[in-house]
């Protein structure tokens, strides 16, 4: 991430020291030696998804208008929008060059399709949000496009590196698709029943952005059509209040919405246990499998 041009060197520098849980890397790397081994290519694998996400985030951030960022201040806050997306295009080159001085264009194209989808993915919800009429099937894509597609790349990449077996590559790519899409129904989940002090950012904040998420897709499309219309009333003055948000709360839980999102968590949880079940037993399998229990779990 290091430049020659100090300004921009000491923005990396900024964004080295606020690094999150890395989870993205650690599955490239468990990916790897279940599927033969940890190679180099393993670790420049690692490095260039870490780098993207970094690089999406800032963006979102910008997008989003969003001041803080693992808990300090974000990029854009720091200075301002313009050196942010410049930053994040920065980022972007020095990932796909981290490939190309390498000659690991397989992941190039493997990171590029999780790139396209990741946007396709964010203009969609957007452009959803905006008449608030997204329906479950319309969610799962969206998700799947916004936050599977990465975790997929990440398992893909890592068996890439450790084999030439494309089924391999496949059943691990069909793995982290699987764990992505509870992750995100998970997270989901947390705006209603998380806890502020815990998951770091206030609930009822994608009410509050007209986000419609599967517990509330759920609850709309089971209650009766007067009251679906007057939650979506709320949803669409921004539901400000925290007696609206609590109406609304009240309103997914009663028509099943939260029950309805853990049993989804839980049924990609259970295809993702599935695709890891054809290999031997060793700490990699455990780690992995480990990692879908705290998925369905997390609090945060």
């Amino acid at each position: 991430m290091r430049s020659r041009i100090p300004y921009v060197d000491t923005i990396a520098r900024y964004l080295v020291k606020r690094k999150g849980k890395q989870i993205r890397p650690l599955l490239v790397l468990l990916s790897a030696q279940i599927c033969g081994g940890i190679s180099e290519r393993t670790y420049r694998g690692a490095a260039l998804v870490e780098i993207l996400h970094t690089a999406t985030l800032i963006h979102d951030d910008v997008v989003d208008g969003a001041d803080t960022r693992r808990g300090i201040a974000s990029i854009n806050a720091v200075w301002k929008n313009k050196i942010a997306v410049l930053m994040g295009d920065y980022l972007y080159a020095k990932g796909l060059l981290l490939s190309l001085d390498h000659d690991d264009f397989h992941f190039l194209q493997i990171i590029s399709t999780a790139v396209k989808r990741m946007s396709e993915g964010e203009i969609h919800q957007i452009a959803k949000s905006r008449q608030l009429d997204i329906d479950e099937e319309t969610y799962i894509k969206i998700i799947g496009d916004k936050t599977a597609s990465l975790l997929s790349t990440c398992c893909e990449i890592g068996a890439a590196s450790a084999t030439s077996d494309r089924s391999l590559h496949e059943r691990m790519r069909l793995f982290g698709e699987q764990l992505g899409m509870s992750f995100q129904i998970r997270d989901d989940l947390l705006d209603y029943v998380g806890k502020k002090s815990i998951t770091g950012k206030p609930t009822g904040l994608d009410l509050s952005e007209k986000k419609l998420t599967l517990p509330m897709i759920h609850a709309l499309a089971n209650a009766p059509r007067r009251e679906a219309r007057h939650v979506l009333g709320l949803i669409k003055d921004g539901a400000k209040s925290r007696k609206a948000l609590q109406e609304v709360a009240e309103f997914v839980s009663h028509h099943g919405g939260i029950e309805y999102a853990k049993q989804k968590c839980e049924h990609y949880a259970a295809i993702a246990r599935e695709t890891l079940a054809p290999f031997a037993d060793s700490p990699d399998k455990t780690a992995l499998t480990n990692f879908i229990a705290f998925v369905v779990e997390r609090a945060k």
